[in-house]
């Protein structure tokens, strides 16, 4: 199947489809569970490896965040 083929694509594969891409989007896992109909434990165990990209982020947020650097000695 190629992409923008979705002759032969099942709708569990449109489903993960749809939910990886909320999830990478920056959709939180909450919301992505609650529209999914699952938990978010449930969503996690799934589909936490599909989540890609966003670590530079992450660790940006966390440096610019003052509540976590290091105290001054």
């Amino acid at each position: 199947m190629g992409r923008g083929d979705l002759t032969n694509a099942g709708v569990y594969d449109l489903r993960h489809t749809c939910l990886t891409t909320w999830l990478n989007k920056g959709i939180p896992p909450a919301q992505v569970a609650e529209w999914a109909g699952n938990s978010v434990p449930v969503l996690l165990a799934i589909y936490a490896r599909c989540i890609a990209g966003q670590l530079n982020d992450y660790l940006k947020l966390l440096e610019e965040d003052e509540d976590l650097q290091p105290a001054a000695a």
